[in-house]
Parts: structure tokens; C-alpha cells; sequence
């Protein structure tokens, strides 16, 4: 006896467990567990109370043969440590946890046709329902119209019309609004560094801050490229230190504004008495830059829950056709901006 009963404290407990300790039948709890409905209220709270009790845990793979739903999504992210990338994936891991999905993750290297495909492949062959894309990239992009899938997907960052659907953020409207206002606080032009010409966003920017010197009438400066990293900023003020007419810098994103920012106090360029400056992105740091960042912030949480509410509607059919959600971003001043310095 004493034998049997030290074996049923080890075992995991099963469906079987709670049904005894609740009194109930094993399909009443099934019927629980799947939220079914018709349930009497004191017989689901008995049948919670002995779930809690026994810390039974059920088996995922068995419930996902019964409901044919295995609540899992899968995720394809590119293999970076970019703060944008790395946020989108993070939003969208705890949208998913949220809302009841468990979320499996393929990072890969790059981002073209064959490599994405086979990202999908695998993660179908896994059992998952449907499918984020994160597309930074131009070549990600041509990868997520062309992909073949029997699972739903949804692309993330892309802004770019597709026939997949789509959830990005505003980056043309959030370049110009940063554009607008160096222009409203009177500088005559405002230079850009751009991020990667190969990245949708750094292109999206881009086009932004140039339709708004245009509309405005301004000089459109040369571009200075960069590549997303704050050397690169840096490499692109040393050069922009040298030319005495510049009054405002726009940055593609808040790493480059910081290799920027330290370029120009080296060359004794004041921020922002003699230039402003305005990132985009607001990574957490923006705040205690020196001087404290103007930038463009995007709601990577919003976008993760943008996404995988959009995810759900190609489930259940329900969502609008074209699937495209745009997110607008916001600009949050602070104190690396200022007026014009009167000549």
C-alpha cells in the first residue's frame, strides 16, 4: 500500500485524477479545458479548483488531436540585435502569450526567397496555425509575397503593399513630422542620415523627410548612409561637422543620432544651439542621451498585438480585404532641438 501510494505522488497527474477529485466524468473535464460551452458554473469551478489542486498540466499535443488546434503560432525574425527587429519579435512573443498562443521562433540569417520559405515549411510541418514574418528587408519582402503556404501569414515592418497581409508603422509619416518640425522651429534645410539602402524602413524614411523638404520648398541635401549602427553615425558627423550651413540633422534611427551626437561635440558643434538633432525609434536610452533625444517612437507592443490580432482574423476569415494595418508613430520632443541660430 505504502509502495503504491509513494508511485502516485510521483506520477504526473492526469485527466483522469481530476475528474475523480472533482466528480465529474473525464469528458466533463475535456469539455472544460477546451472551453466548451453548456458547462454549469459549479461544476467548472470544481473541476478549476482540482486542476489547481493536482497542478495538472495537460498534454498539449493530445488536446491539439482532439480540437485539431494546436495554439501555437510561428514566428520567422531576422537574426539581428537591432533594437527594431528585436522589438517587433518581442512584441509579438508577449501579444501571442496574451492571447492563450504559444509562440515558436526561426531566426535566420538572410532573408531571401528560398531561406524564408523554408522557415515556413518548417514551421507548418511543426503543427503551427499561422505565421508572422518579420520583413525589415526589401529582399524579405519579395520573399513574403512569393512565399507558398497552406497556413495563414502575416508580414511585420514592411510597410510595402503586398497581396500578404500586412502590419507596419508609419515610418514616411513619422520621417516628415520629424522633418516638419526642424522646419517649423526655422532651419532652412535639414540633412539626413539614412539607414541601409537595402531596408524598407531606411528607404521609407528616407522618402519621407524628401517629400517633406519639398513640399516646403527646401533644399534637398545629399545623403549621408549609414548603416543602422552608431559608428556609422559617428562616421557621418565628422563629415557633416565640416560643413558650417548645416543647422538640422534628421537620423534614420536613434544608434546612428548617438555616434552623430558624439561626432559633433568632438568638432565643438553645439547641440542644439548651432544643430539640431531628432532620432527615430526611442530606444530606452534616447532619454539619457547628451543632450536628452527628440525622435520618432514606434509602439513595438502595439505592433505585436496588431499583428497577432490580424493573425487571428485570417484564422477565422474574418479579416478586411486588403489586410494592411499601419500604425502611426509619434514624435517625442526633448532637448536636442531648437530654434534656428539667427546668422
Amino acid at each position: 500500500m505504502g509502495t503504491e501510494s509513494a508511485g502516485t505522488e510521483q506520477r504526473q497527474p492526469v485527466m483522469a485524477d481530476v475528474a475523480k477529485l472533482a466528480g465529474v466524468s473525464h469528458q466533463t473535464v475535456s469539455r472544460v479545458l477546451n472551453g466548451a460551452p453548456h458547462v454549469r458554473p459549479d461544476t467548472r469551478d470544481r473541476v478549476l479548483a482540482a486542476i489547481r489542486e493536482l497542478d495538472y498540466r495537460p498534454n498539449s499535443a493530445a488536446r491539439a488531436l482532439v480540437t485539431r488546434r494546436s495554439q501555437t503560432l510561428g514566428v520567422v525574425s531576422f537574426d539581428s540585435t537591432l533594437y527594431g527587429p528585436a522589438s517587433m519579435l518581442d512584441g509579438i512573443e508577449q501579444a501571442a502569450r496574451s492571447a492563450g498562443y504559444f509562440v515558436s521562433v526561426t531566426s535566420l540569417r538572410s532573408l531571401d526567397g528560398r531561406s524564408v520559405q523554408e522557415a515556413v515549411d518548417r514551421l507548418r510541418d511543426q503543427g503551427v496555425e499561422g505565421v508572422v514574418v518579420i520583413a525589415p528587408q526589401t529582399s524579405a519582402v519579395s520573399a513574403v509575397a512569393r512565399l507558398s503556404s497552406s497556413v495563414p501569414v502575416v508580414a511585420v515592418g514592411s510597410g510595402r503593399q503586398t497581396q500578404v497581409p500586412m502590419v507596419s508603422v508609419g515610418n514616411r509619416f513619422g520621417a516628415g513630422e520629424a522633418t516638419g518640425h526642424l522646419l517649423d522651429l526655422g532651419h532652412r534645410t535639414v540633412h539626413h542620415v539614412a539607414g541601409p539602402a537595402n531596408w524598407v524602413e531606411s528607404q521609407d524614411r528616407e522618402e519621407g523627410w524628401r517629400l517633406a523638404l519639398q513640399a516646403a520648398g527646401a533644399p534637398v541635401p545629399d545623403v549621408e548612409r549609414g548603416d543602422w549602427s552608431a559608428r556609422s553615425g559617428y562616421q557621418a558627423g565628422l563629415r557633416i561637422a565640416e560643413l558650417p550651413d548645416v543647422t538640422a540633422v534628421f537620423c534614420a534611427n536613434d544608434q546612428m543620432a548617438l555616434g552623430l551626437l558624439r561626432a559633433l561635440n568632438e568638432a565643438g558643434r553645439s547641440v542644439p544651439a548651432e544643430i539640431s538633432v531628432v532620432g527615430f525609434d526611442d530606444i530606452p536610452e534616447a532619454a539619457y542621451f547628451i543632450p536628452p533625444l527628440t525622435t520618432v517612437r514606434q509602439d513595438f507592443g502595439e505592433l505585436g498585438r496588431r499583428a497577432l490580432e490580424l493573425l487571428v482574423e485570417e484564422l477565422e476569415g474574418t479579416a478586411p480585404s486588403p489586410a494592411q494595418v499601419q500604425i502611426s508613430p509619434e514624435l517625442v520632443l526633448r532637448r536636442s532641438v531648437g530654434p534656428a541660430a539667427r546668422p
